[in-house]
């Protein structure tokens, strides 16, 4: 999603163009910027950093990492590490442990001492693997799943198209009043009131996943055409602030229905769900 991921700009899906050719070292993208955000990290009960100067890595392919000046790291909770790593556009890793007490994260920590000359400035800053950690915070609130990305939006427009969901031929759900949401690098979702839903397809799940933007999702299977498909349709019982327009709505995954959009069958995209 966003700049590195999907159909952002650096993208292994990218559907814009450019004003001229875009060359990187191993036509591989590595963008590192400052983060006006205040951003803590916490282990068992104990702050492990905490910075106001945190710096934010966008890699081709990978979700932005949040990297910390080593003086706002508790230095004296991290044990070095024999473990090393190395990267084609970074160079080699060294790790860290963190130690609180008797609890133990193995590696959780990384940083490039002596960066490659083509790597952005990171030298000095360390990194933290999200969920080796217990909880992460910008500013005030606490985060979950990875770093939210500054070119990351998510828009949600009322819309009157005429939607038609089917799975395995048999048409499980149809509205003209879905809220669209956009998402950065996603392809659109169709939220549509449960009652353009044929509940009787569907069948509680118990999985549900989690969000940076939007939130915990709830899941149902469908059974349509004799068969069963597993956690097709998803919704947001309490969404956070930003997302609220979408509570207690249900989408697809447009990768695995067939879908129509006033009229027009719409193509499959392919994404890590597809």
């Amino acid at each position: 999603m966003t700049l590195t991921i999907g159909t952002g700009p650096f993208g292994d899906q990218s559907r814009g163009a450019f004003n001229g050719e875009v060359q990187t070292p191993g036509n591989h993208v590595l963008y590192f910027e400052d983060s006006p955000r205040q951003v803590r990290v916490e282990f068992d009960g104990e702050t492990i950093a905490d910075s106001k100067r945190v710096k934010l890595m966008h890699e081709a392919g990978l979700l932005p990492v949040y990297y910390f000046p080593i003086e706002d790291v508790r230095m004296d909770l991290l044990e070095e590490s024999a473990h090393t790593t190395h990267c084609p556009f970074k160079g080699d890793a060294s790790y860290w442990s963190v130690r609180v007490d008797e609890r133990v994260a193995e590696n959780a920590v990384w940083g490039y001492p002596e960066p490659i000359d083509s790597c952005p400035p990171i030298a000095g800053y360390l990194a933290f693997y999200w969920r080796k950690m217990d909880h992460w915070y910008e500013e005030d609130e606490e985060v979950f799943v990875h770093a939210r990305d500054p070119y990351h939006r998510v828009d949600v427009l009322k819309s009157s198209r005429h939607v038609r969901v089917k799975v395995n031929g048999e048409v499980v759900a149809e509205t003209q009043r879905p809220k669209i949401l956009f998402e950065t690098g996603l392809p659109p979702r169709y939220y549509m009131p449960p009652e353009d839903v044929r509940e009787e397809a569907l069948l509680k799940s118990e999985k549900t996943t989690r969000c940076p933007y939007k939130g915990i999702a709830s899941y149902y299977s469908v059974e349509a055409g004799g068969e069963r498909v597993e956690d097709l349709v998803w919704y947001y019982p309490e969404p956070i602030p930003e997302t609220t327009k979408i509570k207690g709505l249900w989408a697809f995954f447009n990768e695995k229905v067939d879908l129509e959009v006033d009229g027009e069958e719409q193509e499959r995209p392919h994404t890590q769900w597809s």
